[in-house]
């Protein structure tokens, strides 16, 4: 069982971000591990690149990436409690400001020098500190030496959707916000409104930098887009086992798939504790050579059953693509995450972490 990650297609993705939005500069989100990709790994492809910063949601994540040697700015944009802000060791660290009572205590308890992005909640309603709490933000930053304001963001809660007046509606607040910081200060390294589906969006408000999530690992989220990307990540392991099922017997737990006819069915290592999402039961598939096989019952903690009748000549040991690289395959993430009524993001982060995954040229 292994997770292949394309070091071309991650690095090609970026690329043709870079290529298509040449005024911006692009941050890597890599929480979540990676969305699944391998924290360390991708930030290791990536940290030689022409990138403005790592972007990771803890301090552990930010930790772990400067134990393994990475390089690169980092800007935990996740909540860290002040106590956390201070004690920390970690270098070259930012850290996003929440809210206005997260801002309060780091100005009260900060005796040494640290990099905060403000984050203004221009209408998401999770973080950020509210349009009519700015103004005191100022005061509080301007008036502590200890606290850097390297950056200002926040979050579009729509930017994938049809209707673009509810991401139109926090445009203008985030311009109104930006452009009174901007006025109080004279240097700001960072503005970034825009992720991945914001992209389209990225020109407005004094923004010169994207977080670049989804998009990076070659899921495209916007209908908007024109860009190419490539999928980085491909799923597999092999054939474990091979039976022959006759007529009206019942494959998996819940007897919820009947042989209608002779079939031969391939027992899979993988369930969901691997990851394969248990709503793909008897509607997904994996990809055996160039055949798409059918998920026959349940989808098991450890194993997944698929039908493999239509195979000339299946031997234990053949490879099955579980999530392929190709987008056009009906065993992409994109389209595993329709046959299971969900979302990309959720395939991907569901990955474990402790499956093997290895760096493949492409």
């Amino acid at each position: 069982m292994e997770v292949r990650i394309s070091k071309n297609n991650l690095a090609g993705n970026l690329k043709e971000y870079q290529r298509q939005y040449p005024k911006f500069s692009f941050a890597p989100v890599l929480k979540s591990n990676a969305y699944g990709h391998g924290l360390t790994l991708v930030a290791q492809i990536l940290d030689k690149e022409n990138i403005a910063f790592f972007v990771v949601d803890s301090l552990y994540e930010a930790m772990i990436l400067r134990n393994e040697g990475v390089k690169s700015e980092i800007l935990v944009i996740g909540y860290v409690s002040a106590e956390n802000i201070k004690s920390t060791k970690i270098s070259n660290t930012a850290f996003t400001i929440t809210s206005i009572e997260q801002l309060q205590e780091l100005a009260r308890t900060i005796t040494m020098r640290v990099k905060i992005h403000l984050k203004v909640d221009t209408g998401m309603h999770r973080q950020g500190v509210l349009p009519n709490q700015t103004e005191e933000a100022i005061k509080i930053i301007k008036a502590n030496k200890h606290i850097e304001l390297e950056g200002v963001c926040s979050h579009l809660a729509d930017a994938d959707g049809s209707d673009k007046g509810f991401t139109e509606s926090q445009i203008q607040r985030w311009e109104q916000a930006a452009d009174l910081i901007k006025s109080n200060f004279s240097i700001i390294k960072y503005f970034h409104l825009a992720n991945t589906a914001g992209t389209f969006y990225s020109d407005r408000g004094c923004c010169n930098v994207v977080r670049l999530g989804i998009g990076l690992y070659g899921v495209n989220s916007s209908p908007f887009s024109k860009l190419h990307l490539r999928p980085v990540l491909q799923m597999q392991t092999i054939i474990s086992s091979i039976k022959a099922i006759p007529a009206g017997e019942f494959v998996g737990y819940n007897i919820t798939y009947q042989a209608e006819g002779p079939i031969k069915v391939a027992t899979v290592p993988v369930g969901y504790f691997e990851g394969v999402d248990r709503r793909l039961s008897n509607c997904g598939f994996f990809k055996i050579g160039n055949n798409y096989c059918p998920i026959v019952g349940r989808v098991s903690m450890n194993t997944t059953s698929v039908d493999i009748t239509s195979l000339p000549d299946p031997r234990l040991g053949d490879p099955v693509i579980i999530i392929s690289n190709n987008a056009d395959d009906k065993n992409s993430v994109e389209n595993t995450a329709k046959i299971a009524h969900t979302i990309s993001w959720e395939i991907l982060v569901h990955i474990p972490q402790h499956l093997r995954r290895i760096v493949v040229e492409n």
